[in-house]
């Protein structure tokens, strides 16, 4: 049954709303309690394609999350297909189609495989038109496929929604009127207009940080194995000959002990072997073949004990072992070579700062950086820029990111401790406002057009 009280206030809402985007959250989040719904999305008619204004549930969301990016491709697939009423599409009957070349596909086979990953099976697209204009469209996606009351309902709500779109979209906004003044005060303020551009500023790029050693040595797994302890805690003081950490050596063992059993089987047949030497001539040339097996077999047993000696990993200098958690550690099987921790100078430490592509600007060595730590916003610490990565690499973030180094000043150094994050300011050369302003706009214009 539908309650008509609820339907009156929900028409009421938004008739109410004062913007498109409070009218969006209003049909994404309050026509829940009229529908049973998982998830609803309002996309609007936008210049270059449909913009999504509002998701059931969440406040925000990235424009350049995986998810984002299926929905805004669906939804560009979709908009042409879109009719007057509201549509109710099935993934099973779309998954079908997709696989049958002499049917015309609703949606391309990447869609339907992201819709298998992010939505449910069933959906609803109810266009927004006014005046045969398309203003947008509500996607409302359903567990269980909707019934007929369910559509009679979406059907009614369909209307209101279109109008109130229609009323929002087409509301005159407000124009304001700005006169030039006469006499000394307009050239001034042609003159401040035409030099305004040409000032110098100083470029500046913001990007996240990390306090590190400089000059750090790595200390990797010498066997393959899987770790058995750590001896250290992360950051915390060594000295030279400490036990760090210490692999798991029942598997050598057992190797060993077989290789020494396999030895002294090849010693007894040896010994055998020289006793029929005397009367069998074929057991003298036997001895020969023996004797390399047992040179063999020793050389495992010592291939095994060196292994053994390496299970037990100490400090080769002083200095502060910096890794993560030790939970992540024990019980992981690491492979010959692979860096399980540092050992890092603290009178050495330097920033940092992976800086990405996009924000990349013309730095020289000595460059100054200032980072602004987490744990102390208010009093940023001064170093200067010491080296640059001319590849891009990515960053912790997933980001492609230059990597730059900086020593600190002495002032800053005592402060400066291994492992704390932050967002460095990287100062580059002084450059005229009106580069500083459209210099990414002109990059992007550069790199889409080719010249």
């Amino acid at each position: 049954m539908i309650d008509n009280g609820l339907v009156l206030l929900a028409e009421q809402r938004c008739r109410e709303a004062s913007s498109l985007e409070a009218l969006a959250f209003t049909i994404a989040n309050e026509t829940w309690q009229l529908l049973p719904y998982r998830q609803a999305q309002v996309w609007r008619r936008g210049s270059t394609g449909p913009v999504l204004l509002a998701v059931s549930g969440l406040a925000t969301l990235s424009e350049d999350s995986p998810f984002t990016v299926w929905l805004r491709r669906l939804v560009d697939a979709l908009w042409p297909s879109l009719g007057e009423a509201p549509q109710l599409l099935n993934l099973a009957e779309i998954d079908s189609d997709a696989g049958d070349p002499t049917e015309s596909r609703i949606l391309p086979a990447a869609l339907v495989s992201g819709w298998q990953e992010w939505w449910p099976a069933h959906l609803v697209a109810v266009p927004l038109a006014a005046q045969a204009e398309r203003l947008g469209v509500v996607l409302i996606c359903f567990d269980k496929p909707p019934d007929a009351n369910d559509m009679a309902l979406i059907g009614r709500l369909q209307a209101t929604w279109s109008y109130c779109a229609w009323a929002l979209m087409r509301k005159p906004g407000r124009r304001f009127a700005w006169k030039l003044p006469v006499g000394p005060r307009r050239w001034a303020i042609v003159l401040a207009l035409v030099l305004l551009p040409l000032l110098p500023v100083r470029q500046t790029a913001l990007a996240p940080a990390e306090v590190v050693a400089l000059k750090a040595v790595a200390i990797a797994a010498p066997i393959d194995g899987v770790i058995k302890a750590f001896h250290v805690q992360p950051n915390q003081v060594v000295k030279a000959g400490q036990p760090l950490f210490s692999l798991d050596d029942t598997t050598l063992r057992n190797r060993r002990e077989v290789a020494a059993r396999a030895l002294d089987v090849a010693a007894a047949e040896l010994l055998t072997a020289q006793q029929k030497a005397f009367e069998d001539s074929k057991s003298r040339g036997d001895v020969a073949t023996l004797q390399s097996r047992i040179a063999e077999r020793r050389a495992e047993v010592k291939a095994f004990e060196e292994q053994l000696g390496g299970v037990d990993v100490s400090a080769p200098r002083d200095g502060i072992a910096v890794f993560g958690d030790i939970n992540d550690w024990q019980g992981r099987p690491v492979v010959t070579g692979e860096r399980v921790l540092q050992l890092a100078d603290p009178r050495d430490s330097g920033v940092l700062v992976y800086l990405p592509v996009a924000d990349a600007i013309a730095l020289d060595e000595g460059a100054r950086i200032r980072l602004f730590l987490h744990v102390a916003p208010l009093s940023p610490l001064e170093a200067r820029l010491r080296e640059t990565s001319y590849q891009a690499v990515l960053s912790p973030d997933g980001v492609a990111s230059y990597r730059l180094r900086g020593a600190f000043d002495a002032e800053s150094a005592d402060s400066a401790r291994i492992g704390l994050k932050g967002t460095a300011k990287i100062h580059g050369d002084r450059v005229a406002l009106i580069y500083y302003v459209l210099r990414r706009p002109l990059a992007a214009l550069r790199q889409w057009s080719g010249f």
